[in-house]
């Protein structure tokens, strides 16, 4: 997959200086990149419209790369608007699952897709 030179902090300093390059920043809202970042989720969602579960868990080699070029779309446009935001990703993620943990306590959520408020 990825090498171990490749970390999050190599790949936010690489769309930095991408991004700084084009004078970009100027553009770089969190209003705009929140915007950008769902049209992307939303080609990405466009790659299985179709599909059969099935299907979509049994990608060809063209379909696997056209949802790994939307899913990295996603993902960069995510990252900056961390960045611009000064918001630590990988925190953020830490406690959101400690509350979904709280949410979704094991014994109540194991094997159910329900929402957390069907437990209450």
């Amino acid at each position: 997959m990825t090498s171990e030179n490749d970390s999050l902090q190599q790949l936010r300093s690489r769309i930095n200086t991408f991004v700084a390059e084009r004078d970009w920043n100027q553009f770089h809202t969190p209003k705009n990149l929140a915007m950008a970042m769902i049209v992307e989720a939303a080609e990405l969602v466009e790659q299985f419209q179709w599909d059969t579960p099935t299907e979509s868990l049994a990608l060809t080699p063209e379909k696997r790369e056209a949802v790994s070029h939307e899913l990295a779309d996603t993902f960069v446009y995510l990252l900056r608007i961390a960045e611009v935001l000064n918001i630590d990703l990988i925190a953020a993620a830490n406690q959101k699952i400690t509350l979904n943990a709280q949410k979704y306590p094991v014994d109540k959520a194991k094997g159910s897709n329900a929402k957390y408020t069907a437990y209450e």
